[in-house]
């Protein structure tokens, strides 16, 4: 069962966060509460998002439509290292010719895209 944090919580969880910095992550829609029958609540990974666009936001004062963009980023980056996991584990079920062919194919195109 996933466990939800009032916003009351999570402020007092993480370092940096005040309510006025938290209403404004979740108006930039950086971070989405969830809504329960107490309100908004967040889960345990919204509180390490929150964390990380705390220091983000203090280490480089970044304002909160471009914290929304280094989020994003960092979401798609999160993404494609997921699908990378699962192809990878998918390759190393085929037969040892057809994992040859596949690496001799991504030496192949990761010489042409130096060039």
């Amino acid at each position: 069962m996933t466990r939800h944090f009032s916003e009351t919580e999570a402020i007092a969880i993480l370092d940096g966060l005040d309510p006025r910095r938290l209403q404004g992550f979740v108006a930039a829609h950086v971070v989405n509460p969830v809504v329960t029958a107490q309100g908004a609540a967040f889960t345990e990974a919204d509180l390490a998002r929150l964390q990380l666009l705390c220091d983000l936001s203090d280490v480089y004062d970044l304002p909160d439509d471009v914290l929304g963009m280094v989020m994003s980023l960092i979401d798609q980056l999160n993404t494609a290292r997921g699908d990378m996991r699962a192809l990878i584990q998918a390759v190393a079920t085929e037969p040892d010719e057809v994992r040859g062919r596949i690496m001799a194919h991504v030496r192949s195109v990761r010489v042409i895209g130096k060039g």
